[in-house]
């Protein structure tokens, strides 16, 4: 008996996992899930009180697995530069993996203090590894650039999820370009050496009357 609840539990977390892909969070509802599991509605309520605790369960499930496979691809990495693509480029690749595009759908969602509460517990390690990988850097503030990149990486998400005209290859690429340029120390870039200026060469003087000398403009680049 709790073999067989436990495998309605687990389609009903399935369907939820189609709906969101297909329909973000206004297609999981329990007539919905009821119609692809094949259960009756009064059915769905003896697992799920609400819509909301589908959420809730979803982020339990399925965001620790994701943001896992972030993190062994970070951990994988050499460097503080290639730990942030990693970052980057390992959530824009597990876009098309459907666990993962419920995940986006889910966080584009209105979501309950539960929900929220378990999206940030899986976000934190990850969060962690990159202000770490940005304080290797040199940058003064690890933490608000961290936030500020996963900026970076929903617009991708968003963008790939769209079905822009760009491939998703190409958008992987620009949000890494972006987020590698983006997380660079001020202290750490170099600035252009500027070209000595030219010495004017003297003035020729007349025999009786010297020329007026004026230095020759030194163009700023």
């Amino acid at each position: 008996m709790a073999e067989h609840r436990t495998m309605q539990r687990d389609a009903l977390l399935d369907a939820a996992r189609s709906l969101l892909t297909e329909g973000g969070t206004e297609a999981l509802t329990f007539p919905a899930l009821a119609e692809r599991t094949g259960l009756a509605r009064s059915s769905v309520y003896e697992y799920f009180r609400s819509r909301a605790a589908v959420v809730e369960e979803l982020c339990s499930v399925d965001f620790p697995v994701w943001a896992a496979e972030v993190e062994a691809a970070m951990e994988a990495a050499d460097g503080a530069a290639a730990k942030i693509e990693a970052y980057v480029r390992s959530q824009l690749t597990l876009v098309g993996d459907r666990r993962h595009r419920a995940v986006v759908a889910i966080s584009a969602g209105e979501l309950d203090a539960g929900a929220r509460e378990k999206i940030r517990a899986a976000h934190g390690g990850l969060v962690a590894m990159v202000v770490e990988a940005l304080g290797d850097l040199g940058h003064e503030e690890p933490r608000l650039t961290a936030m500020l990149l996963q900026g970076v990486v929903d617009a991708a998400v968003r963008r790939i999820e769209l079905g822009a005209a760009e491939v998703p290859e190409r958008i992987v690429d620009a949000a890494v370009a972006m987020a590698l340029r983006g997380v660079q120390s001020p202290a750490t870039t170099s600035a252009p050496t500027p070209e000595p200026a030219l010495t004017p060469e003297p003035a020729p003087v007349s025999d009786s009357v010297s020329d007026s000398a004026t230095s020759p403009l030194v163009e700023q680049l």
